[in-house]
């Protein structure tokens, strides 16, 4: 799944090569994909592309103060940019493509959903703040008013277990399944820590652990084409989706633990005291 440092590399793309572009045509291959039709999708025909920004998981593509092209690429989704869009048709229900956008000097781009579960979505709004995902999010881990004490707030008086709340757009804004493994196996926290039982000490170290592990990512993925974000982000990663591998920080053999639709990655040595973690939902760790 597409996450903050992903996004932005997205967004910092797009600023880069579509503002300032005229919308020409869009084409919408995959109806369900397309939540809003007020205003119409034609209404991007002829608007100018004048910003392109990051809210938590999503980007807006801004066509003046009152109109916008909003989309949330879910677990599976991409955006695939082309210099020269293809002139070939694309039919509904016979391609990965959701949505091409075509732009007045012959690029565009499609916004693409693999497997068949279909989550990918688009709204066109007057304003971002229509769309209820974006409506609900919680703060940027890096926005500069984002502080320690800020955080710590957050966590008061939550039963969650902490990898949960990390990955809680209503809470913490951006931030998904691949970066809370690394942030936490960064802080050296188990993934079932209890977020209001955190120390003064653990909420430091999570804290810094969330600051660099995005910075650094956000860094990493700024200035790349959107064919090459999704290898960056595995060429980064320490524990996420390396199960069976060694930790590169102790020599450890990460470890899984498997869910309904997904699945984390820790190390026990760094995270956990070097007990293993149950394989079930709700466990704790195996004594």
């Amino acid at each position: 799944m597409p996450e903050m440092p992903e996004v932005h590399g997205l967004a910092v793309f797009l600023g880069e090569r579509a503002v300032g572009r005229t919308i020409t045509r869009t084409s919408v291959a995959a109806i369900a994909a397309l939540k809003t039709y007020d205003p119409p999708i034609t209404a991007l025909h002829g608007a100018e592309i004048t910003a392109a920004a990051r809210l938590g998981k999503f980007v807006v593509l801004s066509c003046g103060e009152e109109l916008h092209l909003v989309f949330h690429l879910a677990k599976a989704g991409w955006l695939r940019w082309y210099e020269a869009l293809p002139a070939t048709l694309i039919k509904q229900g016979k391609t990965p493509i959701a949505l091409r956008v075509a732009l007045d000097d012959g690029s565009g781009f499609d916004l693409t959903e693999a497997g068949t579960k279909k989550s990918l979505a688009v709204y066109v709004v007057r304003d971002p703040q229509e769309v209820p995902g974006i409506a609900r999010l919680g703060p940027d881990p890096l926005a500069d008013e984002f502080s320690r004490d800020a955080f710590a707030a957050l966590l008061e008086g939550r039963r969650t277990q902490i990898k949960g709340l990390l990955r809680d757009q209503s809470v913490i804004a951006g931030i998904g399944n691949a970066y809370s493994d690394e942030i936490l196996h960064a802080a050296r926290m188990s993934p079932y820590a209890i977020a209001a039982t955190l120390t003064p000490d653990d909420i430091d170290r999570l804290f810094a652990a969330m600051q660099q592990t995005l910075t650094e990512a956000v860094t990493e993925a700024s200035g790349k084409p959107p064919a090459d974000l999704k290898d960056a982000k595995r060429r980064g990663m320490q524990v996420h989706a390396r199960r069976g591998e060694t930790c590169p920080v102790c020599g450890d053999t990460v470890r899984s633990v498997f869910f309904a639709d997904r699945s984390l990655e820790y190390c026990p040595t760094c995270q956990t005291g070097g007990k293993p973690l149950a394989d079930r939902r709700l466990s704790r760790l195996l004594k």
